[in-house]
């Protein structure tokens, strides 16, 4: 049973989660969901919720938390899903996400969710949570994969050993989730459940230490729940939590002179303890995950299969792993391209040829004046048909398909083959996972960089982020890749030729980025890459229904509705611009005839730059834009058509058709295809930039970056391109 309803907490736990930007009324429980990266976690979080967040298969995919609000036995319980993090010890934004809200949000249960088959690299985190609170449930998740692995988690001995409830789950098929919400409800009410377990000890040194802190931090905080955590991560010198003393985010937290106290006393005991504190208690921390982990886990001797041992060979290899990258992608385009012909044509045909004119004739019955008319249907209507009718086959085909490649988990295999490469331009090995994300959405991949942890390496992630192919070019891609370079093709292997050259453009933006993080790394941002530990999942058979859902419900057509949102103003600049004259000529022309000569110079025209200035907003409107402004500027003489009344093709050979028309060649088709590639990026891209890096100047950088680029690369290609052709 779903629902929301409001109930007022208590004062001061409401000014503390208002603190983070939650809204107190609205649940009985508040409870955490916590996890390392790849463990089901946001598929728990969807069980519990019946929300869709989409989960992959890399780590770093939740890098925000999300929220979900049911009923479960008359109570309201608000679910939030934390960042997947390995470690509390906030070495990188979601991490400190995660441990931020465990310690300060006060969840009423923390619920630890483990991969079974991977229990003691888990339970290190969970082992850090019970350091801070005893109102935990495990939610020891995959069981079905560790069995078939060969590995059998004993519940009840897991559950002695760390005193909390612990409850056995296959996340994904929904089993065990009513368990662990009675474990949940168990233990917010202090009813049920085993009571927590002792904090095991980390060296006589450090645990000396860390009590003779205690009892300072419980001096001057009387009621903080988990002074010995806080005590040992001022051992540790973690930053966040001094200035959250300081600050007065720690529930009790003590008064500015009291603090100070604390702080000084924290400095003592971490000289007193010597240099080896920091070693001593991340061994203490990997040690008892081991013991527990050994005294629960029995192995029946089975392990991966003989075929995913196989497909990792062949998957992960230097000597084949690229190919085969290259290969699944070309593989993926040529469905995109050759499938999504036919649906485009219909749409097109439904949309344009079929409504639009219906709604010119609703206009003249209906005594509308020929600007509010050609206003309303030949601009509005017009660009968000096209729109639709471009980009809605493509992405709805694309979309699944790579979605289907996340479940599967091939893209960590994608960046464990490009880390070496990264990591010798100087970047971190973590940016081909951003790169990934940039191939949905450079936004996503921007904020997906604080999985980064070194503040050098996540600059040079976000910047650069903009060189990978976002969802909004792949239509001009493929569009464009179609028309001019399958065309050179014979007609039998047009769509695998089309498909290699969006491949091709794809594998070059990779090279940009790797050398722009190089370049970057040797002036601005001069600094060694760092070294981090990528966890390969193991294959998963891919869910079709919820793949199809995600695909098409949370990205198809959430992208496309973003896309219409930015063609209406677009469509109606376009036909203002066309209707507008002055000088004898439309706004339009003028801005076209104007920035010709730099267009031409660099292998493109007026028209793609004028469609890129217009389309700043959404590079999904970029294509529409082109073929709405070229059927303008050619006009009456071209087309036939009537003043301000936009070009209306039907097919691929019309959009070619009138390309030629405006004096397009396979120069402009390939330079567009470039320039697609190295531009600015977006405006919500550009926005996220700054809200990341809360800096103007590198949010400039960013912007200016890949434009410089792709002016120098049209310009060169134009150059050779002329002499190589004696035009």
């Amino acid at each position: 049973m779903r629902g929301a309803a409001a109930r007022t907490s208590e004062r001061p736990r409401s000014r503390r989660l208002a603190r983070l930007g939650l809204d107190p009324r609205k649940w009985d429980r508040l409870v955490a969901l916590a996890g390392n990266p790849n463990v089901g976690k946001t598929t728990v979080f969807n069980a519990l919720t019946g929300l869709r967040q989409h989960t992959g298969n890399w780590p770093g995919k939740t890098v925000a938390r999300a929220e979900g609000v049911f009923a479960h036995r008359g109570r309201r319980v608000k679910v939030v899903d934390l960042p997947g993090a390995y470690s509390l010890r906030a070495g990188s934004a979601d991490e400190e996400v995660a441990r931020d809200f465990v310690l300060f949000g006060k969840p009423d249960v923390t619920v630890v969710v483990v991969d079974a088959a991977r229990l003691e690299r888990n339970l290190g985190l969970a082992l850090q949570v019970l350091e801070i609170t005893d109102r935990v449930v495990i939610c020891l998740n995959l069981v079905d994969e560790a069995e078939r692995h060969g590995v059998v988690v004993d519940a009840s001995r897991l559950e002695r050993e760390l005193g909390v409830p612990v409850v056995p789950a296959v996340a994904r098929r929904g089993e065990g989730m009513d368990a662990l919400l009675d474990a949940v409800a168990a233990v917010a009410s202090r009813g049920g459940g085993p009571r927590a377990r002792r904090p095991a000890p980390v060296s006589e040194e450090v645990d000396a230490a860390a009590e003779a802190l205690r009892g300072v931090v419980e001096a001057e905080c009387p009621d903080l729940p988990n002074a010995r955590w806080v005590a040992l991560r001022l051992l540790h010198a973690d930053e966040s939590v001094a200035a959250a003393l300081r600050s007065g985010a720690v529930a009790g937290a003590p008064s500015p002179d009291g603090a100070e106290r604390v702080l000084r006393a924290a400095a003592r005991q971490r000289w007193s303890a010597g240099p080896g504190l920091d070693d001593a208690m991340a061994e203490s921390l990997y040690r008892e995950a081991a013991r527990v982990a050994k005294a629960c886990i029995e192995r029946t001797g089975r392990g991966p299969g003989r075929a995913e041992r196989a497909l990792d060979r062949w998957l992960t290899s230097p000597a084949t792993g690229i190919p085969l990258m290259l290969a699944v992608l070309t593989a993926v385009f040529w469905l995109t391209i050759v499938g999504a012909n036919v649906p485009s044509a219909m749409l097109a045909a439904l949309l344009i040829d079929g409504v639009h004119p219906m709604l010119v004739e609703f206009g003249a019955s209906a005594g509308l004046p020929w600007w509010a008319g050609g206003f309303l249907f030949d601009g509005v209507y017009l660009a968000t048909a096209w729109v639709v009718s471009v980009m809605l086959p493509p992405m709805a085909i694309f979309f699944p398909l790579f979605t289907l490649l996340e479940d599967f988990g091939y893209l960590p295999r994608v960046a464990f083959n490009l880390d070496s490469l990264f990591r010798r331009a100087g970047a971190h090995g973590k940016q081909a996972l951003t790169m990934a994300m940039g191939f949905g959405c450079n936004a996503a991949g921007v904020v997906a960089a604080r999985i980064i942890d070194s503040p050098r390496e996540r600059l040079v992630a976000v910047v650069t982020n903009n060189f990978s192919l976002c969802n909004g070019r792949w239509p001009t891609q493929i569009l464009i890749a179609t028309i001019f370079i399958g065309a050179l093709a014979p007609p039998a292997l047009a769509g695998l030729v089309s498909a290699g050259a969006v491949v091709a453009v794809a594998a070059l933006g990779a090279g940009f980025m790797l050398g722009a993080s190089w370049l970057l790394s040797k002036t601005m941002l001069k600094g060694e890459a760092s070294t981090f530990s990528l966890e390969l999942p193991p294959y998963r058979p891919p869910r079709v229904l919820q793949t199809l859902y995600t695909s098409l419900v949370d990205r198809t057509l959430i992208i496309l509705g973003r896309a219409v949102l930015f063609a209406v103003p677009a469509g109606a600049v376009i036909w203002l611009a066309s209707n507008i004259s002055a000088g004898g000529a439309s706004l339009a022309e003028h801005a076209v005839a104007g920035l010709e000569p730099f267009g031409v110079l660099l292998g493109l025209n007026g028209v793609i730059l004028l469609a890129y200035v217009i389309a700043v907003p959404a590079n999904e409107i970029v294509v529409p834009t082109v073929l709405m402004l070229t059927a303008l500027v050619l006009g009456d003489a071209a087309l036939g058509s009537g003043p301000g009344v936009m070009f209306e093709p039907s097919s691929a050979a019309e959009v070619a058709s009138l390309l030629e028309a405006g004096g397009w060649t396979v120069l402009t088709g390939a330079n567009l295809m470039l320039f697609s590639l190295l531009h600015n990026p977006c405006s919500t891209t550009l926005y996220t930039i700054y809200k990341e890096t809360g800096s103007a100047k590198w949010t400039t950088v960013s912007a200016l970056l890949p434009l410089l680029a792709g002016f120098v690369v049209c310009f060169l290609v134009a150059q050779v391109w002329r002499l190589a052709s004696g035009a």
